[in-house]
């Protein structure tokens, strides 16, 4: 496997926390200026990935008060969210390696740096995403078990797969912190000198701990801001912290002793395992029943004429009502 120092991840998918909000800010304002230009903000796509906006709907264009409303930022924010822990979900049905669930939700954060939810439903994203990342992982899985396991046409996951490659820029490879933990508790073996069976067995708890807070870490911006060595660290300092198996910032400075860092570079490893704990605690896992109403104006933006009939479903249920009261 490709070093990730030398690797397209680290040279073009590593991000400062201003560029992701403002690569999120960008998406949004144009499939706002979409919804006003076109009356809806559905992304038509081809099977060989190029795409257009869907045909102009004039009523929904010429008169404000019919066109819907657009998401908000922040409530893009939260329907990812969602839909990042439904990929967690869909991996752990399928039982799928950790690596898997991994590249599909980097996959998914890449995408949607580039796009808006408004543009791309993230429920069709989420499932190309995973199927893609079965690709890059070599563990196949057709279109049509994955969409029949969870009960969705397989042709939108496939209708999607090059529009996804195109928008990740067909960087495929990317790293988890699950292989570099593995490796640290390895090395946690000599440092406390484990020798009998329950020493051992105490790291391989901490090992599992820090697997769960590195699929907590998976669903942050994490990935998007550190390398997964980083990742790792901060994974198993939670872990640590739970355990209390070893002196963490000792375990660091071994670390840094064995890949000749200078000194000073305990205080900047500590303050992105610290940023990155930081993003743990703040870490959304909205439910079904928190994004249903982001749900509905996502879909009004991209159906306005759902929009429509949701509109006189309310009104005859409104009319029924009276009736009702009328007659009483």
């Amino acid at each position: 496997m490709a070093d990730f120092m030398t690797s397209t991840h680290k040279t073009k998918w590593i991000y400062t926390p201003q560029d992701i909000k403002h690569k999120y800010k960008v998406a949004n304002q144009r499939a706002k200026q979409a919804l006003e230009m076109f009356g809806t903000t559905r992304m038509e796509v081809d099977i060989d990935g190029t795409f257009s906006y869907a045909e102009s709907q004039n009523d929904a264009k010429d008169n404000a008060e019919k066109r819907p409303k657009p998401l908000k930022v922040e409530e893009e924010q939260l329907l990812r969210a969602f839909y990042e822990f439904k990929i967690q979900d869909v991996c752990d049905a399928f039982k799928f390696p950790r690596k898997i669930q991994a590249t599909a939700l980097i996959y998914f954060k890449r995408f949607y740096l580039l796009w808006s939810v408004m543009e791309h439903h993230p429920k069709d994203i989420m499932l190309t995403c995973i199927y893609a990342a079965c690709k890059a992982e070599e563990n196949h899985v057709s279109a049509e078990e994955l969409g029949k396991g969870i009960g969705q046409d397989h042709h939108v996951i496939l209708n999607n797969e090059m529009l996804v490659f195109q928008s990740l820029g067909f960087d495929l490879i990317a790293y988890a912190p699950y292989r570099a933990l593995e490796g640290f508790i390895s090395d946690l073996e000599e440092f406390c000198g484990a020798q009998d069976d329950n020493q051992l067995v105490a790291l391989k708890g901490a090992l599992d701990t820090a697997r769960i807070e590195a699929d907590k870490i998976m669903r942050s911006d994490g990935p998007l801001l550190f390398p997964p060595g980083q990742l790792a660290l901060a994974a198993l300092h939670r872990a640590n912290a739970a355990h209390g198996i070893f002196d963490f910032e000792k375990y660091l400075r071994s670390v840094l002793s064995h890949h000749d860092q200078p000194v000073h570079a305990i205080s900047e490893l500590t303050g992105s395992i610290n940023a990155i704990d930081s993003l743990i605690g703040k870490l959304l896992t909205p439910t079904s029943k928190d994004v249903k109403h982001i749900d509905r104006k996502l879909k009004s933006c991209l159906d306005p004429g759902s929009h429509d009939k949701s509109k006189k479903r309310k009104h005859r249920s409104k009319d029924s009502s009276n009736e009702v009261t009328d007659i009483s």
